[in-house]
């Protein structure tokens, strides 16, 4: 596939969202960003996540304001959802001192992210946040991780796009010192 294609379509218009309107997300909508975010490939298909799904006003507040100085922090009370995406490290695998529990997660929001833009959804993704201090609100025990959360709702303004490096700056072919 190349830039235009139909299945490029997704990756070259998906943007992230900080200003949601007021309406509801439709329950099939939400389904099918979990349903997108539960497909996803992981370590020895351990499946590592959980992810809390709020609606409720009071507890986007409550988590908002564990965001101190964090531009989202407004997004976050405006959409109709919040959801917060929690690993296991017990139930990945770690290599060469690496948590695969942070690329399964990776993984999975993703799919979730792609999911709800496809579903005419805006999401941004915060990993900006105190871990502890959303813990405490939402009750996730001390083993878990807390690695990233999203607002999830209709965008209210679609910003422009940011730009991407060229494959010459991002690729490599063979060895390190041969560019594209």
């Amino acid at each position: 596939m190349k830039k235009g294609d139909a299945g490029m379509k997704i990756f070259e218009e998906r943007r992230s969202i900080r200003r949601y309107g007021d309406r509801p997300v439709e329950d099939e909508k939400l389904e099918a960003v979990l349903e997108a975010a539960r497909l996803a490939p992981s370590w020895a298909n351990m499946q590592c996540w959980t992810y809390i799904v709020i609606r409720d006003q009071s507890v986007k507040e409550a988590v908002a304001s564990t965001l101190k100085n964090n531009p989202i922090q407004k997004a976050v009370v405006a959409a109709p959802v919040l959801i917060v995406a929690c690993a296991d490290p017990e139930k990945s695998g770690n290599a060469n001192g690496q948590p695969y529990y942070m690329l399964d997660i990776g993984i999975s929001f993703q799919q979730l992210v792609l999911e709800a833009w496809n579903q005419g959804l805006g999401t941004c993704w915060v990993g900006w946040m105190n871990e502890d201090e959303i813990r405490s609100i939402l009750g996730v025990p001390e083993n878990i991780r807390i690695v990233a959360l999203t607002p999830l709702g209709y965008p209210a303004v679609y910003p422009d796009f940011p730009g991407r490096k060229p494959i010459s700056e991002i690729v490599r072919y063979d060895r390190w010192n041969q560019g594209a």
